[in-house]
Formats: C-alpha cells, structure tokens, sequence
C-alpha cells in the first residue's frame, strides 16, 4: 500500500514562500498522477494542483503564477513551491495520488499533512 509523508509547512508572513514536500513509499510511484490539496479549518478539501506522470500540470486558480509543483521520480518525491503566500492559503496539506478521470478517488489514505500558517 502506498503512503505519503508531507513535510515543509511552517508560520511564514504574508507575502513569504515554503517549499513542501511529499514522500511516497511503494513501487510504480513514476506512472501515477499526483496532488496537492488543501483543508482549512471549518472548510472541505480542496484541490490545489497536479500534476500528471509526463509532468503536465494543472493548478486551482486562485493558485496559479503562485505556486508550481514538480515531481523527483527518481526520489518518489512530489513538491510544492509556494510563493507570494496569503493568508487565506493557510490550511494542512496534503498530497496524494488521484485515480480516474474525475480525481475524486485516491490512492492513498489521508494522513497528517503539513500545517501552512500565513500570517502577520
């Protein structure tokens, strides 16, 4: 079974970066979708970006110019760069690898995540 360890989050300023990283463990990592979603307190998950085994990428918007994620398949790591931080990017997050043509199933179980906190 596949499991992912986030790592990276922190309190940074509004304005500020982090870099967020995301381990999997178990084989055939470099033919699976992955994602980067996010829950805010009081809020559901959501989708803030993928990206695809080829390295195609898709972003919410209110991510986009903002944030880029990549991939180290040879590291099974997936990340998050995340730039220009509001506030309201606050949230614990999460990756995962989505299944199917919806992204509504996943792969692995959600786990801890890593806090990101943006504030003054």
């Amino acid at each position: 079974q596949v499991q992912f360890v986030e790592s990276g989050g922190g309190l940074v300023q509004p304005g500020g970066s982090l870099r967020l990283s995301c381990a999997a463990s178990g084989s055939m990592f470099s033919i699976y979708r992955m994602g980067w979603y996010r829950q805010a307190s009081g809020k559901q998950r959501e989708l803030v970006a993928v990206i695809t085994s080829g390295g195609d990428t898709i972003y919410a918007d209110y991510v986009k110019g903002r944030f880029t994620i990549s991939r180290d398949n040879a590291k099974n790591t997936v990340y998050l760069q995340m730039n220009s931080l509001k506030p309201e990017d606050t949230a614990v997050y999460n990756c995962n690898a989505p299944l199917g043509l919806e992204l509504n199933h996943f792969l692995g179980s959600w786990g801890q995540g890593t806090q990101v906190t943006v504030s003054s």
